[in-house]
């Protein structure tokens, strides 16, 4: 079953400083490498700041746009993995391994199966 695992973390307005940003990218490229040798890695990226978003919405068949992040939160989307795992149980495994995740108030991993599309 693929698993994708939602990181999610604070944003700082001024980001990471350049060593922390080379540290944390240096932690991902460790665990994206371990899973492509598992032979369970199907794909992983950041994402821009969520200052960068667009939110679509349509009300009355009318196209609104807001600029940003649908929702306030303390957390926004940073990234993801899609993982091929066994089970919950090695996604739960994997979870735990990407940084910048996990640490109490600071972030976490969601993790959601992807069932899949039906063939048209």
């Amino acid at each position: 079953m693929r698993y994708m695992m939602l990181i999610y973390s604070k944003e700082l307005p001024e980001g990471p400083s350049p060593e922390e940003g080379a540290q944390i990218m240096a932690r991902h490229v460790a665990v994206m490498r371990e899973a492509q040798e598992k032979g369970v890695f199907q794909g992983a990226e950041p994402l821009t700041p969520s200052t960068t978003a667009t939110t679509v919405r349509v009300e009355g068949g009318k196209v609104l746009l807001t600029d940003g992040p649908f929702a306030e939160t303390k957390e926004q989307l940073a990234g993801y993995y899609i993982l091929d795992c066994a089970n919950l149980d090695e996604a739960i495994e994997w979870a735990a391994k990407i940084p910048s995740g996990c640490k109490g108030a600071d972030g976490c991993i969601e993790i959601r199966a992807l069932p899949g599309v039906p063939t048209m």
